[in-house]
């Protein structure tokens, strides 16, 4: 009788540790159900955050944003600034009380008056890490992105889109598996600095947080279905939006580089948001 209870009590020892310490058994996988860092989002304190109540959610192995939210995860995933693949089982998010409060969620300005000069004018705030494109000073519309981290930060100040390419990739970087140099599709260039290193708003990865080696990334899910096979049915496509709207008269060669006059004026402000 004994024997029959220890092992009934070692059986169910062994299962739960496989729930806590073994997502990937449980779960469709994501990310990185693997990686012990247990991401926590809810750390990063961006400053339009104050007037919005929330709170923490940990990331059960079951869960996803699509089963946390139903169709609202869409808004879920712009108000933590991350894509679908990179919420796994061990990490942490954000969780607005009522989702009414994210569903026009936009931490920038409807109008900005340094904008209305210019038929177009991008605006990036490196603390709220977000993106915004004003038509004559007025808000076209907005978006997460992901800009550099420590030791790579994205360059602040003013600077003029000059090239397109859409589908561009990194000639330093390697997709996370390794095989692949890194994608940049509907890449927008900015700036090049002194040591002719360029610096582009494109496709990416968005993990919630600053994580890029200086360029600016943007929502694309279609991306991240080619290269990684994840999501099975993509949605976000923010990098593409961006795209067509900085040059609404696109060659139907694409393949190579196209370089524009008189594009869209760039401004990057801020620092990177307070990590608690």
């Amino acid at each position: 009788m004994w024997n029959k209870i220890t092992l009934a009590l070692m059986a169910l020892t062994i299962a739960l540790v496989i729930i806590l310490y073994g997502p990937s058994s449980t779960s469709n996988p994501a990310a990185s159900p693997a990686d012990r860092a247990r991401e926590d989002l809810s750390r990063f304190a961006y400053p339009s955050l104050k007037g919005i109540k929330w709170g923490a959610h940990f990331i059960m192995p079951h869960e996803s944003l699509e089963r946390l939210f139903g169709d609202n995860w869409i808004y879920a995933a712009r108000f933590n600034r991350i894509d679908r693949r990179h919420v796994y089982p061990g990490m942490t998010i954000k969780v607005p009380e009522s989702m009414e409060t994210i569903k026009n969620y936009n931490p920038l300005p409807l109008q900005y008056e340094p904008a209305k000069k210019y038929p177009k004018y991008i605006l990036v705030d490196v603390a709220e890490q977000w993106l915004a494109a004003y038509d004559y000073g007025i808000l076209s519309f907005s978006m997460p992105a992901a800009t550099g981290i420590e030791k790579h930060l994205t360059p602040v100040g003013m600077f003029k889109v000059d090239a397109r390419h859409k589908n561009h990739t990194s000639s330093l970087y390697k997709t996370q598996k390794g095989d692949a140099q890194y994608p940049m599709d509907y890449a927008i260039r900015f700036y090049i600095d002194h040591d002719n290193v360029a610096y582009w708003i494109h496709a990416r990865d968005l993990p919630g947080r600053p994580a890029s080696h200086g360029c600016i990334g943007v929502f694309d899910e279609f991306m991240q279905n080619r290269t990684y096979g994840w999501p099975d049915k993509p949605v976000l496509s923010d990098a593409s939006k961006l795209y067509y709207w900085v040059d609404e008269y696109m060659d139907e060669d694409e393949s190579q580089i196209a370089f524009i006059q008189n594009g869209p004026t760039v401004e990057i402000r801020g620092e990177l948001p307070n990590y608690r």
